[in-house]
């Protein structure tokens, strides 16, 4: 099992005040990718530990968190004692993480925002 590095930057949001998106906001990914790049379940149930996220933007400091599923949802959870945290990844496991796809994750006012896969890299063991 590799575990894979996905950058996601926040992309075009009409309508917000990311009209234009912003590359100086997202997150980082740990995760188990299939060869098709959608999220391998499987790994990901043996290796949840080694599953992270980190949030950054350019006005606080770098967030970090773990990668967590609850039935078929997937969510950033930053603090395991604290559930309003949460932030809830719209249809994480249907996506594919290949650079150019997007991923859509809920902003701390319900809001949808989309973000755009940038990079996708093995991790060197």
């Amino acid at each position: 099992m590799t575990l894979s590095r996905v950058v996601m930057r926040l992309a075009r949001n009409p309508g917000t005040e990311f009209a234009d998106g912003d590359d100086h906001r997202g997150y980082s990914l740990v995760a188990p990718l299939l060869a098709d790049g959608k999220l391998d379940v499987g790994a990901f149930q043996a290796h949840r530990a080694d599953c992270s996220v980190r949030r950054f933007s350019p006005d606080e400091d770098a967030v970090l968190g773990l990668l967590k599923r609850r039935g078929q949802t997937w969510f950033f959870d930053y603090d395991a004692a604290e559930d309003a945290d949460d932030e809830p990844v719209h249809r994480l496991g249907e996506h594919l993480f290949k650079v150019g796809e997007y991923v859509s994750v809920a902003d701390e006012d319900g809001r949808l925002l989309a973000y755009k896969v940038t990079e996708v890299s093995p991790l060197q063991s």
